[in-house]
């Protein structure tokens, strides 16, 4: 099965990403909402960037639909051939509520990069798994 590496979903959200890749992809100046998006992708990494500024980023490759940020909270459904490190980027020096399959997680604090970092299982890849942050 394979992707398209990055798209507009008909509920205003984003969708992107491609893990089945072994060769990487990038797609850049992909216009949505008012910015620019920028994505990297196969099997060993998916990264995002808005605007050049870094937003998502996974290792191993992962698949992300239904991607949005909205003030201070991000929702998606990330789907991997394996666990999956991911990293967002948000605002530095914050702490943000971490809900993991509709689990909360508790609070994460940022680092000074404002970098989040999550490490999420995949019980069920074709499912994916839901992730919310919202800031505190």
């Amino acid at each position: 099965m394979s992707y398209e590496l990055i798209e507009k979903n008909a509920n205003d959200t984003l969708s992107f990403g491609d893990f089945t890749l072994n060769e990487k992809k990038k797609v850049s100046d992909f216009e949505f909402d008012g910015a620019k998006y920028k994505v990297k992708t196969y099997n060993e990494l998916t990264r995002l960037e808005k605007n050049e500024i870094f937003a998502y980023e996974s290792e191993p490759g992962s698949r992300v639909e239904n991607y949005k940020a909205i003030g201070d909270t991000i929702e998606f459904n990330v789907k991997a051939g394996e666990d999956v490190q991911i990293t967002l980027g948000v605002e530095a020096d914050s702490e943000y509520e971490v809900t993991v399959s509709g689990e909360k997680l508790g609070k994460m604090a940022t680092n000074i990069s404002g970098k989040l970092v999550l490490s999420i299982e995949m019980k069920n890849p074709d499912a994916g798994v839901d992730v919310k942050v919202v800031k505190c």
